[in-house]
Parts: C-alpha cells; sequence; structure tokens
C-alpha cells in the first residue's frame, strides 16, 4: 500500500496538501487538474487513507459523506466515475461543507471514527444491504447514477432516452442507415441485479421506430477499450459489411472501435463514423475527437449536494424539504470530429 511520501514522490504536491485533497477539506483551494493528478496517482498506486486526520468536523458545517462503487483503482478503467467524484468533492470545497470519504467493508460503510454525517452522496451502484448500511449513517442519502428506493432517497440519474435520441438523430441526419452498437447485453441494474442494457435496449427500440433494424449491427462485449477493439477488429476481418457509424456505450468503447478501426486501415469519420456516450474531458483529446453524448457530470454533482443539502437536518433549522425527488438530467450532444456525412459506396 502506497504511502503519503510516495505520492508525494509522484506528484510533486507535498503530503499535507495531497492528505488535504484525499480528505476533500473545504478550506483548500487547489486546481482541478491538481486534484485530478493526485487521484489518479492514489488509484494507480492502491493509496487508501486508513481513518481521518483532521480531527472533528467543526459545529454548523455540513458533514457530506461520499460512498463509492468503484475503488479508485477501478475508476481508471472508467474515467466517468472518477469525474463524477471529483465534481463531488470540488462541490464540497466550492461550498465549504466537510466532505468525508466513507470506507467500504463488506456490505457495509464506514465513516471516518468520531464523525456523524448530515448526509451521503452515493456515487454508483449499491445492494440493497449496502443501502441499508448507508441509510443507517444517515436518512438523507442521494444517489448519483442510480434511483433506488424511490419512495425514500433523492437521486440524480442521466437521460439515457434522450441521449440515445439525439445520438440516432445526429448520424441519421448525416445520411447514415447502416449503424453499429458497441456495448453489452446485459448490465446491473439499480440494486446491482443482472438485467437488459438500458443504452441498448433504447437503441433497438429507436432504431426499430425508423425502420433501421435492416442495417443495424450489434457487438456485444463489456464496456472495455480492449474488448470493444477486439470486438471492432472481429468484424472488419470476418469480411461481412461494417457499418457506416457505431453508436458506443461508454468513452471506452468508443475508443476502443477508433483504436481497432486505425489498425485497419479505415478512416474515421470519412468511412466510418464514431459516437461516444459520457464525453469526459478525453473526448476532446482521442485522435479524432469524439462526437459524444454530454451527460453533464458536473451538473450532476451540483444537483445531487442541493438535493442534500434541501433535506439536511441542523440544528435550529427545519429541513427545506422531505418528500424525495428524483431528477434526470438531459444530456445533449457535443459533435467533433468522429462524425461526418455517409461517403458514397
Amino acid at each position: 500500500m502506497a504511502t503519503l511520501k510516495e505520492l508525494a514522490d509522484r506528484t510533486g504536491y507535498s503530503p499535507a496538501t495531497i492528505s488535504r485533497i484525499l480528505s476533500g477539506d473545504p478550506a483548500l483551494s487547489v486546481t482541478p487538474e491538481a486534484r485530478r493528478k493526485v487521484l489518479e496517482e492514489a488509484g494507480r498506486l492502491n493509496y487508501t487513507a486508513t481513518r481521518s486526520r483532521r480531527g472533528r468536523t467543526p459545529k454548523g458545517v455540513l458533514r457530506v459523506g461520499v460512498a463509492e462503487m468503484l475503488t479508485p483503482v477501478q475508476q481508471l478503467d472508467d474515467p466517468y466515475y472518477l469525474y463524477l467524484s471529483n465534481f463531488v468533492r470540488q462541490g464540497c470545497m466550492d461550498k465549504k461543507y466537510t466532505c468525508l470519504t466513507l470506507e467500504s467493508r463488506g456490505e457495509g460503510f464506514l465513516p471516518p471514527e468520531g464523525e456523524k454525517l448530515d448526509g451521503i452522496v452515493a456515487i454508483g451502484l449499491f445492494t440493497p444491504a449496502q443501502i441499508e448500511s448507508l441509510a443507517a449513517l444517515t436518512p438523507n442519502v442521494v444517489f448519483v447514477d442510480s434511483s433506488p428506493f424511490e419512495q425514500r432517497f433523492d437521486s440524480v440519474v442521466l437521460g439515457y432516452e434522450l441521449g440515445i435520441s439525439l445520438a440516432l438523430e445526429h448520424l441519421t441526419q448525416l445520411g447514415h442507415r447502416h449503424i453499429g452498437y458497441i456495448g453489452p447485453v446485459y448490465k446491473l441494474d439499480d440494486y446491482r441485479r443482472r438485467a437488459p442494457e438500458v443504452r441498448r435496449q433504447l437503441f433497438l427500440k429507436m432504431m426499430e421506430r425508423q425502420n433501421l433494424m435492416e442495417g443495424a449491427r450489434l457487438l456485444d462485449c463489456p464496456m472495455e477499450a480492449q474488448a470493444a477493439a477486439r470486438a471492432v477488429g472481429e468484424l472488419l476481418a470476418s469480411g461481412e459489411p461494417c457499418p457506416t457509424a457505431f453508436l458506443c456505450a461508454n468513452e471506452e468503447s468508443a475508443i476502443g472501435a477508433l483504436r481497432a478501426l486505425n489498425e485497419a486501415g479505415r478512416r474515421v469519420p470519412q468511412e466510418v463514423s464514431v459516437v461516444s456516450f459520457n464525453d469526459t474531458p478525453r473526448s476532446s483529446l482521442v485522435d479524432p475527437p469524439l462526437t459524444s453524448v454530454s451527460t453533464h457530470v458536473e451538473e450532476m454533482a451540483r444537483t445531487a449536494l442541493r438535493m442534500l443539502s434541501e433535506r439536511a437536518v441542523l440544528p435550529g433549522k427545519e429541513p427545506v424539504r422531505t418528500l424525495p425527488l428524483k431528477v434526470v438530467v438531459p444530456p445533449s450532444l457535443v459533435v467533433r470530429g468522429s462524425s461526418a456525412p455517409v461517403a458514397e459506396r
């Protein structure tokens, strides 16, 4: 397990600054780039803080626990959750909230010793047992990217249907009729149970509605760059017709598709267009930059913290709201260089 000194050597920041970044100290002012660098190095080195060293939270300051589905190492394989977590923590700093990382222990979560919580932001998917563990710490839990037990808890989720609709509308307006989808058949639902993957189901429904299923091609694979590259590579090597465009379940899948198309000498977007989902900062850094459905993770984080503050029970104050709400953040499409009008065949 890494130490603060090792993180300091790798990042160039002092152990004190790193400790405050990892603990979400609201009084610390650092750039998003510095925060990202420290969190990514902590993930690579498998750093885990054993307990809070900052002492107890001052009275009157909102104490926000952060529970995460993925470990820092796993977040490096799916940066969508890394950026979402970063925005939640940055939002706590901006609002001067105390941000406390909850330690995962089997089916339960534990706050730093001696700390009580005014609310929890739970990022990702959790089992019913994990959800009850969070609720035992505080009933004020806001789930981000899932919506379990809607009669009890607030939630902020993605507008998947609008996102898929925007992507398909963009591709069909460019003349594409042979459109492929890259992603898994099944994924986990809001209670971590195996269920049909939502984006794929919506893709099928909308393609059928537009009478485009005859030209559709489904590449079923995990939402990982290597798996997507392998699936696209196998299709290209088979000699079967390749779609003129691919819609990918997430950014990793899109990056894998770009890699396989490039290795096969297929030009993007001149021969094949690629549209991604999630739109983290990496989408603008690959070559060509990815046209992507933006899920507005920063707005999701801000919304979650606002909802948490509305239901927080503080000394001498009544909560603004007691009824749980579900907010669906509408995505938008960011058009970049990976999509273009269909080429003549």
